[in-house]
C-alpha cells in the first residue's frame, strides 16, 4: 500500500516522491488511494484560496488562483487527457483514428473548446461556492474517486500499452465500492464541520453527481474507443471535480 500511494502521488502531481515498484499490484493499489492524492491537490487550492482571502482578493480571481494551482500541482496532466479526448472523440472517427489524434502533441478545436468552458466552470462555480476552501478539496476528492471506477474489472484498455493498460481491470468493483464509501463518509465529515446536517448532506450529494458524471463519460469513451487509455482517465478526473464544483453551489 505504501508503494501504491507513492505510485499515486507520483502519477497524479508533481510531488517528487518517487515509486521503485511499478507492477499490477502497485498499480490496483495506487487506483485505489487515487482519492487521498485529492487531499493534495484540493489542499493546495485551498491555501490559494486562503492566500487571496488574506490579500483581499476578489472571489472570482481567488477562485481562478486556485484552479491554476490545481493544475500547476498536476502539471495540467488531467486538462491535457479532457484536451485530447474532446478532440478524439469529437473527430467522429472510427476508434483507432480517435486514438490516433489523441496520441498527438496539439489540440485541436474541440480540446480548447473543452479547456475553455471546463475552467470557466470551475472558477465560476468555486468563486459562487458557500464554502470554498471546503468545496475545493471536496471536488478534488471526488474528481479522483472515478479512477478506481475506471480501472474496475471489466473496463478493457484501448491500447495494448501505457497507462491505461498497466491498471485497466486491475480494482475489483468490490474495492470500488469499499473505496466510495470511505470518500462518502469523509466528505460527509468534512461537510458537517462547515455546516451542519445540510452541509454533509450537500458533500455527500455532490460526489455522487460527480461520480455519475465520471460514469456516464467513461460509458461513452469505452463504446467509442473500445477501452480507457491515460487521456481518459485525466478526462474523467476533470469531468467529475467539475460536477462536484456545480453541484456544490447549486445545492447551497
Amino acid at each position: 500500500m505504501i508503494a501504491g500511494l507513492r505510485l499515486a502521488v507520483t502519477l497524479l502531481t508533481v510531488v517528487p516522491v518517487g515509486s521503485e515498484r511499478v507492477d499490477r499490484g502497485t498499480a490496483r493499489a495506487a487506483m485505489l488511494l487515487a482519492p487521498s492524492v485529492g487531499l493534495i491537490v484540493g489542499g493546495g487550492a485551498a491555501l490559494a484560496l486562503l492566500a487571496g482571502d488574506l490579500l483581499g482578493l476578489d472571489g472570482l480571481v481567488a477562485a481562478a488562483l486556485a484552479v491554476a494551482t490545481m493544475a500547476a500541482i498536476t502539471r495540467a496532466l488531467h486538462l491535457d487527457g479532457l484536451a485530447d479526448l474532446a478532440d478524439g472523440l469529437g473527430s467522429g472517427r472510427p476508434a483507432a483514428e480517435a486514438l490516433t489524434i489523441m496520441k498527438r502533441s496539439d489540440i485541436g478545436p474541440f480540446g480548447v473548446v473543452a479547456l475553455m468552458l471546463t475552467l470557466l466552470i470551475q472558477v465560476s462555480a468555486l468563486a459562487t461556492a458557500p464554502d470554498p476552501a471546503v468545496a475545493v478539496i471536496v471536488a478534488a476528492v471526488a474528481g479522483r474517486l472515478a479512477l478506481p471506477w475506471a480501472c474496475r474489472a471489466g473496463v478493457p484498455a484501448a491500447r495494448p500499452d501505457g497507462l491505461g493498460a498497466l491498471v485497466a481491470g486491475a480494482v475489483p468493483a468490490r474495492a470500488a465500492l469499499v473505496v466510495t464509501a470511505v470518500v462518502l463518509v469523509a466528505v460527509a465529515a468534512a461537510g458537517a464541520g462547515t455546516g451542519g446536517f445540510g452541509g454533509a448532506l450537500h458533500a455527500v450529494a455532490a460526489v455522487i453527481v460527480a461520480l455519475a458524471a465520471a460514469l456516464l463519460l467513461l460509458r461513452h469513451a469505452v463504446r467509442r474507443l473500445g477501452g480507457v487509455t491515460g487521456d481518459v482517465f485525466g478526462a474523467l478526473v476533470e469531468t467529475a471535480t467539475t460536477a462536484a464544483l456545480i453541484a456544490l453551489t447549486a445545492l447551497r
